[in-house]
């Protein structure tokens, strides 16, 4: 059974069909998750090797330890949900936009762009400052990597031609 919606047919296999486009849903949200936890662990992973092995301060003063304090964990949250939004964006771009990856790349790079330069206008040391902004480079690079090859891999061309239905028997 399939239902009708104004963006097109919705049936029970998870997959929606725009245009000339089918979308695996389940896939493309899948992948979104999938990318939130990377993002997530990119910043505890660049928070550990700033704070532990090259002893900068990030987020915290030095005493709070090699992962800091709850800012941490605050600002992995924060990149795991940049990549849930990321992942809403191109959704929305696959259902609407004429080129969907390409604007996406654009956004998401763009909204890269000011992640990594914002910590390097705060009052802070410069050697913070420029940890802060490589880890967000870094975040920003995989979550627009990641949900790229994940939305080329949730759209595929549908069939051309009329449809076999009802089958034909000769």
């Amino acid at each position: 059974m399939s239902a009708t919606t104004v963006f097109g047919r919705i049936g029970g296999n998870g997959m929606n069909e725009y245009g000339d486009q089918q979308l695996n849903v389940a896939r493309l949200w899948s992948g979104g998750l999938a990318t939130a936890v990377v993002a997530g662990l990119i910043i505890l992973a660049g928070v550990l090797v700033a704070r532990g092995v090259l002893r900068i301060p990030v987020l915290a003063p030095e005493e709070a330890g090699y992962f800091g304090d709850a800012g941490t964990g605050v600002y992995a949250a924060m990149a795991a949900t940049a990549a849930l939004l990321a992942t809403g964006l191109l959704h929305l771009l696959m259902v609407g936009a004429p080129r969907p990856l390409a604007f996406f790349g654009w956004i998401v790079g763009l909204a890269t762009i000011v992640a990594t330069v914002s910590p390097l206008t705060q009052q802070a040391a410069l050697e913070s400052q420029v940890a802060t902004a490589l880890i967000n480079l870094v975040a920003g690079v995989a979550i627009l990597t990641l949900l790229s090859s994940t939305g080329a891999g949730a759209s595929c061309a549908l069939p051309s031609g009329p449809p076999n239905f009802p089958p034909t028997t000769t």
